[in-house]
């Protein structure tokens, strides 16, 4: 599994590398992982060797997110004040991301069948 780690870490310093060198407004880990989905496309080989490394990551992933809480935890003194502020954005930022994703699988979805009469060819009112 330390391989797998290793690929892993490989393909986050890459796209950590990549954001530094061209100047990209994205995350290096977020480079790093369509760098790694490019090097599978490639290389289908590959996601044998990662496999168990990554579902051994996604089982522990809520640990992850203890960094992040601990954080927001230590830096809530500074946002005193701003309460309203931040309490708005985050109802707008969670309706607005509600929204998008509603419309986006409504446009890719399987479209509603239309009656019998449509599904044939045959248009309403006409006399054939």
């Amino acid at each position: 599994m330390l391989p797998a780690f290793a690929i892993l870490l490989l393909f986050q310093c890459l796209g950590e590398g990549a954001v530094f060198l061209l100047g990209l407004p994205v995350p290096g880990p977020v480079a790093g992982m369509v760098l790694l989905f490019c090097a599978l496309l490639a290389w289908p080989a590959l996601q044998t060797r990662i496999e168990a490394a990554a579902n051994e990551l996604l089982r522990h992933l809520s640990l992850l997110f203890v960094p992040a809480g601990v954080g927001i935890v230590a830096a809530a003194a500074s946002g005193s004040g701003h309460w309203l502020a931040i309490g708005a954005s985050l109802v707008v930022s969670t309706l607005l991301t509600l929204a998008v994703t509603g419309f986006i699988l409504h446009k890719l979805g399987p479209k509603p069948e239309q009656d019998g009469a449509q599904k044939h060819g045959v248009k309403k009112g006409s006399d054939a």
